[in-house]
């Protein structure tokens, strides 16, 4: 169970108990101030009822003696006199009347009786009086049943309110005494129950904090491979904990990819070292060249002999060829230069693949010849024309070309082309050699600028290592793409893709 839902239930827990005892504190306040109400009810009753008998009985002995006297005399009762008895009794016949009101439940059909006994007595007097001065008028009024009646009913009331206020009273102190219990049972009950929650709920987050910590502590250390798995917790502390690993994973893999950068660009620093001491070759050979055979023809010309021509324009021939060459080598830096600033650009034209492919193949002759290697074309006849950049196109397969001559000695070189029947608008391109080939993890970055397939091969082939780059640059350019197929000591096959379509140069350069 999360903590959230812990913490939850255990103020839920302490929220019922709290509400039990205030619903425990209010149900025995009610009830006790029922029971006191009543209690007092019965009180009251019974004081009344003290005060009535007491009224009845002096209504009584007053009509005693008035019957005594109307016997004996003929004196006669005042209006005053009249009006003073009335007014006693309606007085009594009040009081009764309060003391139905007090007289609810159990003592109501006592109430009753008293009423009705009461009633016929105070009719019985009231007749008495206003029939006093009346010579005929005849009543018993010494028989003393109906006043003993009403005192008798009247003594029952007071007797039953008696004993209803004694039950009220043991009620109170019942009411009093159990509440008491449960509000001091529910009070230890909600101070045991927090703490214990609190003790375990403190254990619980104090333990699974110490294991973060502890997490934390392994992860500031450097050990990222440790793993905050021992939290049984679904909420909040097994979120965070899962939170401290994937930060651990994603810092891990961070610091990797950091390395792997450094890594690589460690290596790219040594390429490109690699390749300015390639460089520094390369300019360095038709420099020298120009350089010697400038020189040699400078002390040609001061001699006074006559001058050999023939050697004379054989050492220019040779100058001509070491300024292309080098000016071929500053070419592709430039042309590398304006691919990784993206300041290279098509310049599309209709033109013959045919034609372009055949003008390599005839520049790179005398290199196929001095490497005693045989070139071979195939499929180049029926080939459509294409809408594309003719300068990036020569260039592609002259490098092609001159790199399958290169790593290739006594062998062939194939140059063969077809349209793809399942890719309507595209032709592919294939030079293919007998060379040396390369590995498998060669090829990887066998396209990467600067890089070689081994280090050794500038030493023992010369080079620089762009040409394949510019060629793959060129080619992405161009809206197609080259691949590579290549197996130690059997020879490489490498595959341009061209699309023939206007619209599909455009749309994929």
């Amino acid at each position: 169970m999360s903590l959230r839902r812990q913490l939850t239930l255990s103020l839920v827990i302490i929220l019922v108990l709290f509400a039990v005892n205030v619903g425990t504190h209010f149900w025995g306040s009610y009830a006790r101030n029922e029971s006191m109400l009543a209690y007092r009810n019965s009180v009251s009753a019974a004081q009344l009822s003290t005060e009535v008998e007491q009224l009845l009985e002096d209504q009584r002995q007053q009509i005693l003696i008035l019957a005594a006297l109307r016997e004996t005399t003929e004196e006669r009762l005042g209006d005053a006199e009249l009006q003073r008895a009335e007014d006693a009794l309606v007085v009594i016949n009040q009081k009764i009347q309060k003391l139905g009101k007090l007289s609810r439940g159990v003592t109501e059909l006592n109430y009753d009786l008293l009423w009705q006994s009461s009633s016929n007595l105070l009719k019985r007097w009231l007749k008495f009086y206003r029939s006093y001065n009346d010579p005929t008028f005849q009543m018993n009024m010494n028989d003393p049943l109906p006043f003993l009646q009403a005192s008798q009913r009247l003594s029952e009331l007071e007797q039953r309110q008696e004993f209803i206020a004694a039950q009220r009273s043991d009620i109170i102190d019942r009411t009093i005494d159990l509440t008491d219990r449960i509000t001091v049972i529910g009070f230890f009950s909600s101070i045991f129950l927090t703490a214990t929650l609190g003790y375990f709920l403190l254990s619980y987050t104090n333990t699974s904090l110490k294991r973060l910590k502890k997490g934390t502590e392994r992860f500031g250390s450097g050990d990222l491979n440790y793993r905050i798995d021992n939290i049984d917790d679904t909420g909040e502390l097994g979120d965070l904990a899962d939170a401290f690993n994937d930060m651990s994973d994603k810092l891990r893999n961070a610091i990797y990819d950091v390395h792997k950068a450094r890594d690589s660009a460690d290596e790219a620093n040594a390429a490109k070292s690699m390749f300015l001491a390639n460089v520094s070759h390369e300019l360095r050979t038709p420099l020298n060249a120009i350089i010697g055979y400038s020189e040699l023809l400078h002390d040609e010309m001061d001699d006074k002999s006559e001058i050999n021509r023939p050697q004379f324009q054989q050492d220019l021939g040779t100058i001509i060829h070491s300024g292309r060459q080098l000016l071929a080598l500053i070419d592709d830096i430039l042309d590398l230069s304006k691919i990784e600033t993206g300041k290279m650009s098509l310049h599309c034209e209709t033109f013959n693949p045919t034609v372009i492919i055949k003008q390599a193949c005839d520049v790179l002759a005398p290199l196929l010849r001095s490497n005693h290697n045989e070139l071979r074309v195939s499929g180049l006849e029926e080939l459509p024309a294409l809408y594309n950049d003719a300068v990036k196109f020569r260039q592609i397969f002259t490098n092609l070309l001159s790199n399958a001559n290169k790593f290739t000695q006594d062998g062939h070189i194939s140059v063969s082309a077809q349209e793809v029947p399942e890719r309507p608008g595209w032709i592919t391109f294939t030079v293919e050699d007998t060379g040396i080939g390369i590995t498998r993890d060669q090829m990887s970055y066998v396209f990467d600028a600067f890089v070689q397939a081994e280090s050794s091969t500038s030493a023992n082939y010369g080079g620089t290592g762009l040409g394949l780059a510019i060629s793959r640059d060129f080619c992405m350019l161009m809206g197609g793409s080259i691949t590579v197929e290549s197996e130690i000591g059997v020879g490489s096959s490498f595959t341009v893709l061209i699309p023939t379509d206007p619209e599909l140069t455009h749309a994929a350069a």
